[in-house]
């Protein structure tokens, strides 16, 4: 799909639905995956100015998540430019995304719409280190919110630990391999996504005991953050304020995501030998990231380097093949010719 068939898409979809629309995807290509971050800012704001105030905006939304508070201030920002900020998700709209959507006063979801728990990862320079194949240093790992929960009940509710003691040796054993004051993050970080998203509900929601539910159950009562939450259980089970578009709109929305999907190669997982080909060194320029709105385009791109390499590890006599990366640029960047 070229450029002015996309652009001839969010016109009929803002016609369709008296608004003026902005596109907002994050890709989650498998090897290139990019997240919502305090780095969106600048370009929505320039969007935003040019479209001006507003009655009435629509967000389309892809992401599977990203920084919590960049989510929360984006719908602060978006409605400084509107009276009533609405959300659309084609398909994934995860985590942060989700958070985003609870700041909607509507959240259009075709049939393939998801939702997820909000409970939050933590990284912290003082996180557990786990080495990654292939490389000779660690990296850090993200510790989830609920998975510390989770050990704590453990021993609680299924070993059935009562003791004073026991419940404290439990803990020693859990600061032992995860430091205290990552421990500090984690519930600091659980108690600040529900106070977030409990303000962002009152955009949603006027009844506060609606809301304190919604929130407990995103964020402490799916088990897993991985939980995919349908349509059908956002509307019935946890009753947000979910509209199902008709056909038309329908078709709409899922024709820009796939115009989207296309463009960022979403279902096409990153592996640098693909890129490489015969070659030893190449490089390649990856789109990872779209903020759009009618006439203005802008970009997440990077820019690599990629060298196919002898690794020779210890106590293992035959070489294995490598890759060597390197970021040449990468950001976002104005382009109107996509």
């Amino acid at each position: 799909m070229n450029r002015k068939e996309r652009m001839n898409l969010i016109k009929a979809l803002e016609e369709n639905r008296g608004s003026r629309v902005l596109v907002y995807m994050t890709g989650d290509r498998r090897g290139l995956e990019t997240k919502i971050a305090m780095d969106i800012f600048p370009m929505f704001h320039e969007h935003l100015t040019q479209i001006g105030k507003q009655d009435k905006i629509d967000l389309v939304l892809y992401s599977s998540g990203g920084l919590t508070i960049a989510g929360y201030a984006l719908v602060n920002l978006i409605r400084e430019f509107c009276e009533n900020f609405n959300v659309v998700i084609p398909f994934k709209a995860l985590s942060t995304a989700t958070i985003i959507a609870l700041g909607a006063n509507e959240i259009l979801m075709t049939p393939m719409g998801q939702l997820s728990p909000i409970d939050p990862s933590v990284e912290h320079p003082l996180g557990p280190i786990v080495q990654i194949p292939g490389q000779a240093r660690g990296g850090i790992a993200p510790v989830n919110v609920e998975d510390v929960s989770a050990f704590i009940d453990l021993a609680r509710k299924e070993i059935e630990l009562k003791e004073e003691e026991s419940l404290k040796r439990v803990f020693e054993l859990l600061a032992e391999k995860i430091h205290p004051l990552v421990l500090g993050a984690v519930h600091r970080s659980r108690e600040q996504i529900g106070f977030l998203a409990s303000n962002l509900m009152k955009y949603h929601c006027s009844d506060e005991k609606q809301i304190e539910s919604i929130v407990s159950v995103l964020t402490r009562e799916r088990f897993s953050h991985s939980y995919i939450i349908s349509r059908r259980e956002a509307k019935e089970s946890l009753h947000l304020n979910i509209v199902e578009p008709d056909d038309k709109q329908t078709g709409i929305i899922v024709d820009l995501f796939n115009a989207y999907e296309q463009i960022l190669q979403l279902s096409v997982p990153y592996h640098p030998e693909t890129t490489l080909g015969d070659q030893k060194v190449g490089s390649a320029i990856f789109n990872r990231g779209i903020i759009e709105s009618v006439d203005m385009t802008h970009v997440f791109r990077t820019n690599k380097e990629i060298r196919r390499a002898e690794i020779r590890q210890p106590g293992i006599p035959v070489p294995v093949f490598g890759y060597q990366e390197r970021i040449l640029q990468e950001g976002w960047l104005v382009d109107n010719n996509l």
